[in-house]
């Protein structure tokens, strides 16, 4: 299935929402040190609110360590990046592909883009940086669940 990736985040609250993302869409979140704040539990039940305990949260020392877990796991990074000539809803998104997202203040750095096996980008009108990173997660991550038949499953309430 499709998890969800966030590199050396510098915002606790982005942090935050992506695990109420993954914990309401059921898929695990990776978050890739070092982040540029506390990492602590304490920090992320802050920041996930009551969230954090109903998230998978996967938290990987460095790149270095993310990526040999990856490769063993013979999962494909499909990165969201400004830089991407493809559109993420024309990507065909594959069971067991990991949404890699940046860092907010830059992204990522040039081997990280380079490793990535496709990089896709959220079409915006002309000029506009960027969209926010949990914005942009939500919209990708949807896309990437729809195709492959995750999203989970509509409950009356």
């Amino acid at each position: 299935m499709i998890d969800l990736a966030l590199y050396q985040p510098d915002i606790a609250q982005n942090t935050g929402t992506l695990i109420r993302l993954a914990a309401c869409l059921g898929r695990p979140l990776h978050v890739i040190g070092p982040a540029g704040f506390d990492l602590s539990d304490r920090n992320l039940r802050r920041a996930g609110m009551d969230y954090v305990e109903l998230a998978t949260v996967v938290r990987h020392v460095g790149w270095t360590d993310f990526e040999a877990w990856a490769t063993a796991e013979g999962r494909r990074l499909v990165l969201a990046t400004t830089g991407g000539a493809q559109s993420y809803t024309d990507l065909a998104f594959e069971a067991g592909d990991i949404v890699l997202m940046g860092r907010e203040s830059a992204g990522v750095p040039p081997a990280v883009h380079d490793r990535a096996d496709r990089r896709v980008a959220i079409p915006m009108q002309p000029g506009l940086r960027s969209i926010n990173v949990a914005l942009a997660a939500a919209m990708i991550l949807g896309e990437a669940l729809r195709q492959t038949g995750g999203l989970p499953t509509l409950q009356a309430r």
